[in-house]
């Protein structure tokens, strides 16, 4: 079975869906899933406005109410915030490039700085203690997540993205036989949802 998904590292619903997909997974081993992403904001070393600070917080307080998920609210306190995902994006993409089946594991690494340990993944230096953290070379990492390289393949991501027309993460699609993205889910879902959904496309 194959299945592509559209996410961002930095997306809190895309936190929140982690756990649902895992259940998924779990009922479909041999699932193959591409993992694209979607790119939320791109690059900006301006400081994110005190309004949208306060906006994402009680998007996270309300995430962490419906759904499964915690966050470590200190995170606003402790950084300065930048609207800015796209070098998380870079460092999904590269370390799957250096090491095949690691987006995943960066994603998880990525979410757990940001949401759990209240570190700023719009920040190089986070990055790559999350490449480190998930057993990549330090070196090899920086040098691959600066590449023009990683940026062409950022900017293929999201076409990718724009081709399936997905307007908010998560967004998670069945590919078929004859190469049509079908969505199991646009936005945030349960496992039970992602099944039977499936369940309706196979029928």
């Amino acid at each position: 079975m194959q299945l592509v998904y559209v996410m961002d590292p930095m997306c809190a619903w895309c936190y929140a869906f982690q756990p649902e997909l895992e259940g998924f997974l779990q009922q479909h081993p041999t699932a193959e899933v591409d993992w694209v992403m979607g790119g939320l904001a791109p690059d900006t070393d301006q400081p994110m406005p005190e309004h949208l600070q306060q906006t994402i917080a009680t998007y996270w307080q309300q995430i962490e109410s419906k759904t499964k998920v915690t966050f470590n609210h200190d995170f606003w306190a402790l950084n300065t915030p930048y609207r800015s995902t796209y070098p998380a994006c870079r460092a999904v993409i590269a370390a799957q490039t250096i090491k095949a089946q690691s987006a995943q594991s960066m994603v998880k690494a990525i979410q757990s700085a940001y949401y759990q340990q209240a570190l700023n993944p719009s920040l190089p230096q986070t990055l790559v203690e999350c490449a480190v953290h998930i057993g990549l070379d330090k070196q090899a990492f920086t040098e691959v997540f600066q590449s023009s390289t990683t940026e062409q393949n950022l900017q293929l991501h999201l076409g990718l993205s724009l081709q399936l027309q997905v307007s908010g993460f998560p967004a998670l699609f069945y590919i078929d036989q004859d190469n049509r993205a079908l969505p199991l889910t646009l936005g945030y879902s349960t496992t039970a949802s992602l099944q039977g959904q499936l369940s309706s496309i196979l029928s």
